[in-house]
């Protein structure tokens, strides 16, 4: 069986996080839901346009008093958000150079989740579709200096292309650790970008790996692979994202479901039968 955790630069990270965007007033009940369900992984952004940080803080902290989880159990991940990816509830000065709005946020993260210490801080996302800016790269510097002063402990970049990856990677001094992606079947889940990132020892994070795909979720072959291992599709897809070295999110509502995305690691499937999930949606 695989481990539930893996050893990045001595940080033990979790093989399977839980996503708290979209959750609204619901965010720290369901934070705090998830951790006593056996979550260790939360993942967050400093973005209210789509996230509730200082709740998501709120729920970290009910866990903790509750006894339900110690902080050093925790691996906490969040992110800065340029101006484009935000609404009207700013966490920085708009007007300040870039790398002073990454200061500013990571401020407030710290404050909202009630934490010294941010164990992955993400970029999310470039400021274009193709390439990257001259802020893209104030901003990664920035996120640099924030790891050499000790309050970060690793990188990561979300919503890239792999050129965009490629090019972060050959120009950064501290390179990314993680990158977090919508994963669609129909591109063989991210194939590409999952080979350049196992080669360069970064750790690729899915989300959406069932809501953006909910063709793929009815397919027959699936269903086959769920009957013969007495699991849901759900958890047959959560398997294959760690069989290919994947770090999944999920972001259920539903206790229920909670506890069934965790409860993949104590089966595998046969690699003739990770094969033909890879590309059930790209034949």
């Amino acid at each position: 069986m695989l481990d539930r955790t893996l050893s990045i630069d001595g940080v033990q990270v979790p093989r399977f996080l839980y996503g708290t965007a979209w959750k609204e007033d619901a965010t720290q009940g369901l934070t705090e839901l998830a951790l006593q369900s056996g979550f260790r992984g939360i993942d967050t952004a400093n973005q209210r346009r789509h996230y509730h940080e200082a709740a998501v803080g709120q729920g970290i902290a009910a866990a903790i008093a509750g006894g339900h989880v110690a902080r050093d159990e925790l691996f906490v991940q969040t992110k800065f958000t340029f101006r484009s990816g935000q609404d009207h509830r700013l966490p920085y000065d708009p007007s300040a150079p870039i790398p002073v709005q990454v200061e500013q946020s990571f401020e407030r993260s710290l404050h909202h989740l009630g934490v010294a210490m941010i164990d992955s801080y993400v970029l999310h996302g470039p400021t274009l579709r193709e390439g990257l800016a001259p802020a893209d790269w104030e901003a990664w510097r920035a996120l640099e200096k924030l790891h050499d002063s000790g309050r970060v402990r690793m990188l990561g970049v979300s919503n890239v292309t792999l050129e965009q990856l490629q090019t972060l990677c050959a120009g950064a001094r501290i390179g990314p650790r993680f990158v977090q992606n919508r994963c669609y079947a129909a591109d063989g889940w991210g194939r590409r970008i999952r080979e350049f990132c196992a080669a360069r020892g970064v750790v690729y994070q899915g989300f959406s790996l069932l809501t953006a795909n909910r063709g793929v979720m009815v397919h027959p072959e699936l269903a086959r692979i769920a009957q013969r291992y007495g699991r849901t599709v759900a958890q047959i897809v959560f398997r294959f994202a760690l069989e290919v070295g994947m770090i999944p999110l999920t972001g259920t509502r539903d206790a229920a479901h909670m506890r069934a995305d965790l409860d993949v690691f104590d089966f595998r499937l046969e690699p003739d039968e990770v094969k033909r999930i890879e590309g059930l949606a790209t034949r």
